[in-house]
């Protein structure tokens, strides 16, 4: 498998000194608000996750677009306000990620929004669960620019796959990929760099060894392991994986489970990124998965006063003083990812 040393280089293509410029700004008012205790805020994110549609094909038990639990609006991402976004973000943003809740290639103009984005030199990366990678599919996303694909595989055989990913079929995701990989080749592009994304299970642990193999067999760039979100963990769950590094809990001799987080008055991602939902609510995390904690609207007002209003400071300075108290927060690792 190719390393990242090509994905990284095409990343470090599109800073500008503008961005680079923010990006310094940006880590700077972090360590100062680390140590003042006072959120400071001087620059725009650097990464912005965004939603194309909360819609799923699947019926994952962890997952609220696949048990259909949102409290929220539901619906697909409007390309007016899709562009009014990227024009006042793309100046100072560097990395823009096409997912929240939901399958991306559901949206009918998926695509030509990644189009948009990196015509502006935005990296730009999406997550599916890789049920739509047709030929035809395979040709518009690599026509589109987008620079990283994750393609979710939780399995290397279908038992063991469809015991997460309900209504899925492990078939549709290795053929996609394999087509995507090929087209790749074909086309003699250098992007997506494509990732498999293994969300580590106790019903799939086993098979960790096994999904390197098969990217190597396909051609995929790159293998990552996701630690399983658990809602309801303090009681166990049959989805935490044995083995420790694939696991966000640990046993308590009680016999309870408590997350390994210490849940630090502090939080890197408050300060260099934020999420946009379908309907342009911007929320601080992805973690805030119900948008629950809403910071602004993007349908009524600009993304920089939204970013420095005093509703945001006032979420910051919560964190920074008491973290605990900020119920999304409970259950966050950062770092949840155990690169191959």
């Amino acid at each position: 498998m190719i390393g990242g040393f090509h994905d990284a280089l095409n990343m470090a293509s599109g800073m500008t000194w503008r961005r680079m410029r923010n990006a310094g700004k940006i880590l700077r008012s972090y360590h100062r608000s680390r140590r003042s205790g006072i959120p400071i805020i001087d620059g725009l994110p650097i990464s912005v996750s965004i939603e194309p549609t909360t819609s799923c094909n699947l019926r994952c038990p962890e997952c609220p677009s696949g048990l259909r639990s949102f409290t929220r609006p539901t619906g697909m991402l409007q390309p007016d306000l899709y562009r009014t976004a990227i024009d006042q973000l793309a100046p100072t943003l560097s990395y823009l990620t096409f997912y929240f809740q939901g399958e991306p290639y559901l949206h009918p103009s998926f695509t030509e929004m990644v189009e948009y984005a990196a015509t502006r030199g935005i990296y730009t990366a999406t997550s599916t669960n890789g049920h739509f990678l047709t030929e035809d599919m395979a040709v518009r996303t690599i026509a589109s620019g987008l620079d990283r694909l994750i393609i979710s595989i939780d399995g290397t055989t279908q038992e063991t796959y469809e015991s997460y990913r309900i209504g899925g079929s492990l078939q549709k995701v290795v053929d996609g990929a394999k087509r995507v990989v090929e087209t790749k080749r074909r086309m003699r592009s250098r992007t997506p760099h494509v990732v498999f994304q293994f969300l580590v299970t106790k019903p799939n642990e086993h098979q960790i060894e096994d999904v390197r193999r098969l990217a190597r067999e396909i051609g995929v760039d790159q293998v990552v392991f996701k630690t399983a979100q658990i809602y309801d963990y303090e009681h166990g769950s049959p989805l935490i994986p044995t083995k420790d590094r694939y696991s966000r809990y640990r046993r308590n001799e009680d016999g309870t489970w408590s997350i390994k987080n210490a849940l630090d008055d502090h939080c890197w991602k408050m300060w260099h990124s934020c999420v946009i939902t379908w309907d342009g609510k911007v929320v601080p995390c992805c973690f805030d998965k119900d948008a629950q904690y809403v910071m602004g609207d993007l349908s009524r007002e600009r993304f920089e006063d939204v970013w420095r209003s005093q509703k945001y400071y006032a979420f910051r300075q919560t964190l920074l003083t008491s973290r605990k108290e900020i119920e999304m927060c409970r259950n966050c690792t950062e770092g949840s990812r155990v690169f191959a």
